[in-house]
């Protein structure tokens, strides 16, 4: 049996492990996660969650918000994208999308007030960086008028390095951005080929350079593995360079292969996909290459060096999860701004109009565009707080939930306790008189370990929508 080495005293990965644990499963951004909300919560469900937050700011006061803007928009297509994004070279289409998004945020304001406290604005797409400067810098101003954005707020966006220069970094940093990421996926050109996606070492390099030089807070580096044409020997390669490169947090992606969902998919041949053992490998590979290169294992697939404020959080307890992946920002409701944005307002969740005819119509009608959501049930927060705690902490409290829910975990989970002991047995997780704790080699199958508590994805035999574990 082969062993990964990963630079651990406790974790040992072996390649018979990989393979029993590369199953569909959600990443639990959210749960329950957003193939559960259903389209009777609307625009009135979600006007309602909103009036309830400012009348429990006049009472008592609402803690900050998080905001997330989608720019929809790419100038070419990258075969694997999942994402929600529209693809087209005419510029002029952002202005009329950031006139759209001015009337989303006067609905809110409307509810809420201009005062609301913000401390966290991502900008995700498609990709952000489709806008020209004048018209992200009018965007975060029109945010800035709009919300009442904390001077240590974390402001980030996700960069097309094909669409930056260090001209354009100085300009994201004069905005007040403070935290950016690159889409590197793969410098192997063959496959960058094979995606439809051309950008060279060197260019990633002297954009990581100058956002170094420019006191960035956080750069982040996103990685896939598994695309076509890769093979482990050229992915050790692109590791080798994103090591060198020395961004502060690395994001490791699973190419999940969904023809049947996403259309752009169907131009990748299947023939040209890595087999589940080098995929495997190309696993073991990158968490030995970043971690014997000194970066700390976040979990799900997140690496950040040691000073991060990511690892810091990690390290004292702190580390929170939303639709945006792993932070340090405490729970806090969630703003989605724009097409297919989602949102979290107390224990609501919504996702706007994924089409941008819908969402104009929305808007045109004064209404907000959500068409799809969830109210969370109690037995939804109760899970919620044990799967995040899994997540997050690596270890679940039974006093803590217990009090906060007044259940006994032995006896509300007896099933899940079952279910979780052949994960015991495999040396992924302790079942303790007080706790739950996921061990060392457990972290890196957390998915897993969360899947046993998702009510509904025990109930589902149609889990291949999921992106794979490994």
């Amino acid at each position: 049996m082969n062993m990964v080495t990963v630079p651990h005293p406790e974790a040992q990965l072996s390649d018979d492990l990989l393979r029993r644990l590369d199953v569909p499963g959600p990443r639990y951004t959210s749960y329950p996660t957003a193939d559960r909300f259903v389209e009777a919560f609307g625009a009135a469900e979600y006007r309602q969650a909103l009036r309830q937050r400012a009348q429990g700011a006049v009472v008592g006061g609402a803690p900050p918000l998080s905001l997330y803007v989608h720019i929809p928009f790419c100038e070419s297509l990258c075969y694997y994208c999942a994402c929600n994004k529209i693809i087209t070279k005419h510029k002029s289409r952002g202005a009329e999308y950031l006139e759209l998004l001015a009337q989303e945020v006067d609905l809110h304001t409307a509810m809420l007030g201009t005062h609301e406290p913000v401390s966290q604005l991502h900008l995700g797409g498609g990709s952000p960086t489709f806008l020209s400067d004048d018209e992200l810098a009018g965007l975060m101003d029109r945010l800035r008028r709009s919300f009442r954005v904390l001077p240590n707020a974390e402001i980030s966006i996700e960069v097309d390095p094909r669409t930056a220069s260090r001209e354009r970094l100085r300009a994201l940093a004069a905005m007040g951005f403070n935290r950016v990421s690159f889409g590197v996926q793969d410098f192997d050109a063959d496959v960058q080929a094979a995606v439809h996606r051309i950008q060279s070492y060197e260019s990633v390099r002297d954009l990581i350079a100058e956002a170094r030089a420019l006191r960035f807070e956080s750069i982040n580096a996103d990685l896939i593995y598994g695309l076509p044409r890769q093979t482990p020997e050229s992915f050790r390669r692109t590791i080798a360079q994103v090591a060198e490169l020395r961004p502060t947090r690395i994001a490791l992606y699973a190419y999940a292969h969904l023809p049947q969902r996403f259309k752009p998919q169907r131009r990748i041949h299947a023939e040209d996909l890595p087999s589940v053992e080098q995929r495997i490998r190309m696993l073991g590979d990158a968490l030995a290459g970043f971690l014997g290169n000194g970066y700390v294992y976040i979990g799900m697939d997140h690496f950040a060096l040691p000073g991060d404020a990511l690892a810091v959080a990690k390290r004292q307890g702190r580390l929170h999860r939303n639709f945006q992946g792993y932070t340090t920002q405490p729970d806090c409701d969630l703003i989605g701004l724009g097409v297919s944005s989602i949102g979290r307002v107390g224990a609501t969740y919504s996702q706007n109009a994924k089409t941008l005819d819908e969402y104009r119509d929305a808007l045109a009608v004064g209404e907000f565009p959500v068409v799809r959501g969830l109210a969370l049930t109690r037995d939804d927060l109760l899970r919620r707080a044990v799967i995040m705690a899994l997540m997050c902490q690596g270890r679940v409290e039974y006093e803590s939930i217990e009090v906060a829910y007044l259940v006994n975990m032995r006896e509300t989970f007896a099933a899940e306790f079952e279910r979780l002991r052949p994960l015991a047995e495999a040396g992924l997780v302790e079942i303790g008189e007080q706790a739950i704790q996921v061990t060392a080699t457990g972290w890196f199958f957390v998915r897993a370990i969360a899947m046993v508590f998702d009510r509904h994805l025990q109930a589902d035999r149609q889990r291949e929508r999921f992106s794979r574990i490994i």
